[in-house]
């Protein structure tokens, strides 16, 4: 991988922008006006009651990254689905997803709550269809090796890795609000989650927010050499399914999206309940993590919950979009727009009443 850039305090917003509108958004908006086309539909054309009979031969492009959904699926036994899946796409960053979208190869993904409120920002029309709510932290800022940063205060007018497309942009955001600093006081460097690693590890930022999934890995090769974790209270609240309009706008695509939220949320709760069976499938058997290492990350798991109302949700998306608004990464707008609350309750409705809140 090239050397990654530098920033400066503030950021240049055209630098800023440009970087931040995926790895391979720039050429999806070298076509916008085209895209931005393909993504829109007239207004209403989303309203009309959901069918509870998916037609034959309705087919559908997943987002399952890293097999995921599969694996669920298949362990959980919810492969009876009543329609079918044209492809598995393993394809789980905000930039990559709308990309995708755009390009027609997937019509139903799994993100954070930030990559929809980028969409819009870009002028690409989706929506999310299903909700589960993070309660705990879901990611650590890591140090590069030698740092001496103890705390998020400690961040102030060192570099910081930044995806504003992704849930670690806002993971950032939030924890430097918390901490009472902005934007300005520090350096943000535009990058995407997979370039965090090689960012560190060279030295080139200071700090980057890691999955909890992805921080063993990096702290048992770099704390030797000074690496660490910081932890805070920052939660990314959303974990969502959404869609383009135009595929929800598409009376069979929305009815097999509809029989595909409650799997969904099926899926989560089975892995869940069965962590020792998620560690030896999944990470130590598809990601190569002994163990242990798999122990340590389902030990910070967040149960699954699905909320029968939105209205929480909303409100902490509204919550995200002023914050990015108030730093110019996007214009203010209403977020109620970003939600087809047509698929509402679907999700809880799937789950035992200890997983809906």
């Amino acid at each position: 991988m090239p050397p990654v850039s530098s920033a400066v305090p503030g950021v240049d917003r055209r630098l800023f922008l440009s970087s931040l509108l995926g790895v391979a958004a720039a050429a999806g908006l070298s076509g916008c006006a085209g895209a931005q086309a393909a993504g829109t539909v007239a207004k209403g054309a989303v309203s009309a009651p959901l069918s509870t009979t998916v037609p034959a031969g309705t087919r559908l492009k997943i987002a399952s990254y890293q097999g995921v959904q599969q694996l669920q699926f298949r362990l959980a036994g919810l492969g009876d689905l009543p329609f079918t899946v044209s492809d598995w796409v393993n394809t789980g960053a905000g930039p990559d997803v709308i990309n995708a979208f755009r390009a027609n190869s997937l019509d139903v993904a799994n993100n954070a709550g930030i990559p929809s409120i980028q969409a819009h920002f870009q002028g690409y029309d989706a929506k999310i269809v299903a909700i589960d709510i993070t309660r705990k932290p879901s990611y650590v800022f890591a140090t590069k090796p030698g740092s001496d940063i103890k705390d998020v205060q400690g961040f102030k007018g060192r570099k910081l890795a930044f995806s504003q497309g992704q849930a670690q942009g806002v993971v950032l955001l939030r924890a430097l609000k918390q901490a009472g600093l902005t934007h300005d006081d520090v350096t943000l460097v535009p990058l995407t989650s997979n370039q965090f690693f090689t960012a560190l590890q060279a030295g080139q930022v200071d700090i980057a927010p890691l999955a909890n999934s992805q921080a063993p890995a990096y702290l048992k090769q770099y704390g030797p050499k000074g690496a660490h974790a910081i932890s805070t209270d920052v939660v990314d609240l959303l974990n969502l399914l959404w869609a383009p309009t135009t595929v929800l706008a598409d009376p069979a695509k929305a009815a097999a999206i509809a029989a595909y939220v409650p799997r969904w949320a099926k899926g989560q709760v089975w892995a869940y309940e069965h962590p020792d069976a998620w560690n030896e499938e999944f990470y130590v058997k598809t990601q190569n993590l002994t163990l242990a290492q798999a122990r340590s990350i389902t030990a910070l798991a967040n149960k699954p919950l699905f909320p029968p109302s939105w209205d929480e949700a909303i409100r902490w998306e509204q919550e995200t979009a002023d914050l990015l608004a108030e730093g110019g990464f996007v214009k203010k707008f209403r977020v109620d727009s970003l939600f087809d609350r047509r698929f509402e309750g679907l999700a809880a409705q799937a789950v035992a009443a200890e997983y809906q809140r």
